[in-house]
């Protein structure tokens, strides 16, 4: 599994995490918001958002190269892609 880093960068209009992606010699930067009430929904904030981010990465690579990930995105587009993202999340902190 690749390395994955997530950061919050303050300021902006929201929360905002960079978010890098070693695997070998390559490297990504994402940038990604993550709204207060998503967050809580998928997780009940049994976790951090941070952990929540790096969570949602491992789904992403899960299902496609680091490479192939948005370089800036909102944490809900995953589910557009990816239909069974919500109740994946909702699994794995609800169970």
């Amino acid at each position: 599994m690749p390395d994955i880093d997530v950061r919050a960068i303050p300021g902006g209009d929201g929360p905002l995490f960079r978010v890098k992606v070693k695997e070998g010699d390559g490297e990504t930067a994402h940038d990604v918001t993550v709204a207060e009430d998503y967050y809580a929904d998928l997780t009940g904030r049994a976790c951090t958002r941070e952990e929540f981010v790096k969570m949602s990465f491992e789904f992403l690579l899960e299902r496609e190269p680091k490479e192939s990930i948005l370089r800036e995105f909102d944490i809900t587009v995953i589910s557009r892609y990816f239909p069974e993202y919500e109740a994946e999340m909702r699994d794995r902190f609800h169970s």
